[in-house]
């Protein structure tokens, strides 16, 4: 589930190990690619963690992080055959 605090939707993502976690990232890089709205993230080994605002919006979350939340939720749900 996404968070919202401080101003942010957040959310952390748990793969079976770093190329899981590797290829989830280069889908969702995809994505924001095509939609040009890019995400803060890190990736530590099997750990992915996400922070969506809208640097345009004064780091507000707008309707464009709510949208690439949910693009992103749809690559897991994909991945898990949901």
């Amino acid at each position: 589930m996404w968070n919202e605090t401080n101003n942010k939707l957040y959310r952390a993502f748990e793969f079976k190990d770093f190329s899981e976690a590797f290829a989830f990232m280069t889908r969702v890089a995809l994505i924001a690619e095509k939609i040009d709205h890019h995400p803060t993230w890190t990736n530590t080994w099997n750990k992915v963690e996400i922070w969506l605002n809208t640097h345009d919006a004064g780091d507000m979350v707008t309707e464009k992080d709510r949208e690439l939340a949910k693009r992103i939720d749809q690559v897991l749900s994909l991945k898990s055959g949901v």
